[in-house]
């Protein structure tokens, strides 16, 4: 256990610093803000003040240096406060490992740099920011998690069923459909056409009933697709029918109540700031929407292959029940694919809930990162990619363990 940590520590700590020189470089190499930060109309003195300021007048090895030295957890800073390594106890906290004449070597937090616009710490700002991505993310990724988990087995177990083919066609979907696009649809939808009241024909309800019954009782066989062609008819009539004459035969159901924006937290004028949870419904369900595809689609596919293993067969001849064989063997073997897509879509989530958060206005690092690229804040969109690079590794590892206790074939060593 202690080896494997120990490689996976040196395996994060090389990503992280790729990770940081790739992006430094990144975000380097774009033009001198100083112009746009001092505006069109102050003079040079001005523009050459907020170049030293931010190190902007430095060379490009020489910045990546101080900005390697300012992202170490062990970093040499300069006694001198005219010195360029200089930094107060103040902005970076931690605490002193060696103190001489010149410098001081100090063991610290990660120093992301400030603002270029609010001269505010980058590291405050993403503190400030980052829990309600966080919160958005853990939700969308339970709620994923669950249903995906739920339909995929479901659809395993109605191989080649209607059910089967409907929610494949449902994944299909979730997976083709852009965040951006999804995010303006559901909030249309739930926030806006389905705010007040929800109309349901009974055509929708009637129809699938009686189209089981017929087969049941009538013809006494099973008739492929008349189950869905009923659903679709009914939905064709509910939509469109009152057009033509036919009547919906209705009724009208409480509507969402929900936002099309909102943040976690709501000010009001007389109770001051409030937890508001159902403004985290339509983002969450935005947002897992596509991961609740792929874990559907995995889950599917690794049921149906642990169950023609030889094992399963052994099982069932052992005289074992099948709600037995499902829990203990077949889930089980299957959930490791899917527990590789949900660590990779936690840590995407965070760095992938832009578009989310813009259009629904939660408050988060997604927001945040946005609104700083939109002005030229480079600072803060850099220290927001260090912060989500270091969560990957961070999510990774923790990935790498929940294998071992999932199944034993996998060794640490």
């Amino acid at each position: 256990m202690i080896s494997f940590l120990l490689r996976r520590s040196i395996y994060g700590i090389t990503v992280l610093f790729g990770v940081v020189t790739l992006v430094f470089f990144l975000f380097g190499l774009v033009p001198d803000p100083a112009r746009e930060l001092a505006g069109q109309t102050e003079s040079e003195e001005v523009i050459q003040a907020i170049r030293v300021k931010y190190n902007l007048d430095l060379s490009l090895g020489h910045r990546y240096l101080l900005f390697i030295n300012d992202v170490s957890p062990l970093s040499l800073y300069a006694n001198n406060t005219e010195s360029r390594r200089y930094r107060s106890k103040e902005e970076v906290g931690g605490f002193e490992v060696f103190s001489g004449d010149d410098n001081k070597l100090v063991l610290k937090a990660p120093y992301l740099g400030r603002s270029y616009l609010t001269d505010r710490s980058v590291s405050a700002i993403l503190k400030d920011a980052f829990p309600g991505t966080l919160v958005l993310a853990l939700v969308a990724m339970l709620f994923a998690m669950i249903i995906g988990i739920l339909l995929g087995l479901w659809s395993a177990l109605n191989e080649g069923t209607w059910i089967d083919r409907m929610i494949l066609l449902t994944a299909s979907v979730g997976m083709s459909g852009p965040s951006f696009f999804m995010a303006i649809l559901i909030a249309w939808i739930g926030g806006f056409l389905l705010y007040d009241s929800v109309s349901i024909s009974l055509w929708i309800i009637v129809l699938p009933l009686l189209a089981i019954l017929v087969q049941r009782m009538v013809l006494k066989r099973k008739i492929p697709g008349l189950f869905t062609g009923s659903i679709v008819l009914g939905t064709v009539m509910w939509i469109g029918g009152s057009k033509v004459g036919i009547p919906a035969f209705g009724m009208i159901l409480p509507g969402t109540g929900l936002p099309m924006n909102g943040s976690l937290y709501t000010v009001d004028v007389w109770k001051g700031e409030q937890l508001a949870l159902k403004n985290l419904i339509l983002p969450a369900l935005t947002l897992g929407i596509r991961p609740l595809a792929v874990v559907a689609q995995l889950m599917r596919n690794s049921v149906l292959e642990v169950k023609r293993q030889d094992f399963v067969r052994t099982a069932r001849a052992k005289g074992l029940s099948e709600v037995r064989i499902m829990s203990k063997h077949i889930l089980r073997n299957a959930l490791n694919p899917v527990l590789t897509a949900a660590s990779g879509w936690l840590a995407s989530m965070l760095a992938g809930a832009v578009f989310v958060e813009f259009v629904f206005g939660w408050k988060g690092m997604g927001l945040e990162v946005f609104r700083s690229l939109e002005k030229n804040d480079l600072p803060v969109v850099m220290g927001a990619v260090m912060v989500i690079a270091v969560l990957f590794v961070i999510i990774n590892t923790l990935v790498d363990l929940v294998y071992g206790w999932i199944d034993p074939r996998v060794r640490l060593n």
